[in-house]
């Protein structure tokens, strides 16, 4: 990585709290170096109160793009210069582009969603879907399913700020989507979450429940999952979160939530450098760690080395 840094080298950011586990600066900067692309990718930890001076400092630094993540997706909606349609819709952004000043907001984490279940051979068509969660991923995923041919999306949070977000969800998606039916519960109502999950297709976690410090957290009891349930989480790290262990346990098709981030990514770095991801080839690399590289092993290496090193281990 230092090698490749210099004084032209243009900056993008992850921005949000916590963000020290994040896969995104790894997955972007091999991206870059794959590309020839003189871009740096780093994680910068922000809170939702700091946001506007995070702001001043990617435009002072003429920040190229980034992604922004939990808890910030909400107030950068507010202050970005422009919104995607669907971002507008939502009301959040987790992903923005700066043209010469201009800040842009897009949402993709539903687009990245829908992808990484169908990659896993899971259509969301005419399927009754549970979502728990309302935040800023929950609600584009929530808009994404309705948008690409749900039959249903039961969204259950508890009563906290996002529960009335989620009702202002259900009611624009009334309006853009009336073919699909989405309804709005507590999340503590357990009696009628256990009745969604027994009569739904596909169960989704999209709440920050099985990340850490909640790693030992699911919000579903396991005697819930059956073999014809498809189970998927948003949280990457860990990369099988306890629903999911226990998913699979069940017999379940279980889809954790390191695909989805990868595909995000893929529609992310289209966005940000006009390029599609080598995805492929960052999987290959991310092999290369599994097997017992370090990072430092490998990312001195140029693309086609790092490669060869890797494959010859195997």
């Amino acid at each position: 990585m230092e090698q490749r840094i210099k004084g032209t080298t243009g900056l993008l950011a992850l921005i949000g709290s916590p963000v020290g586990h994040s896969g995104s600066p790894a997955m972007y900067n091999f991206s870059f170096q794959h590309d020839g692309l003189d871009y740096a990718y780093l994680a910068f930890d922000v809170t939702e109160e700091e946001m506007p001076k995070a702001f001043e400092a990617i435009r002072l630094f003429n920040m190229r793009a980034g992604n922004f993540t939990m808890p910030c997706k909400n107030i950068a909606a507010k202050l970005v210069d422009k919104l995607s349609p669907a971002a507008e819709i939502i009301g959040a952004c987790n992903a923005f582009v700066n043209d010469n000043g201009v800040i842009t907001g897009y949402i993709t984490d539903g687009v990245g969603f829908v992808k990484n279940l169908e990659i896993n051979g899971v259509s969301v068509k005419d399927k009754k879907i549970v979502v728990l969660g309302a935040g800023g991923a929950a609600t584009a995923i929530q808009v994404q399913l309705a948008l690409d041919g749900a039959k249903e999306v039961n969204i259950f949070n508890i009563k906290d700020k996002f529960y009335e977000r989620a009702e202002g969800t259900k009611a624009k998606l009334a309006e853009k989507c009336p073919e699909c039916v989405v309804t709005v519960d507590d999340l503590d109502d357990k009696a009628k979450l256990e009745e969604a999950i027994k009569a739904c297709d596909i169960l989704v976690n999209a709440t920050i429940m099985g990340m850490k410090p909640h790693q030992d957290v699911s919000l579903v009891d396991k005697s819930l999952f059956r073999k014809d349930l498809v189970v998927a989480d948003t949280v990457y790290s860990p990369e099988k979160t306890k629903m999911i262990l226990e998913a699979e346990e069940a017999g379940c098709k279980a889809i954790g939530g390191v695909g989805m981030l990868q595909q995000q990514g893929a529609v992310n770095y289209g966005l940000f450098v006009g390029k599609e991801m080598p995805l492929a080839e960052y999987q290959e690399f991310q092999k290369g760690i599994e097997v017992g590289f370090s990072e430092d092993d490998i990312i001195g290496l140029n693309y086609e080395d790092a490669i060869s090193t890797i494959k010859e281990a195997k």
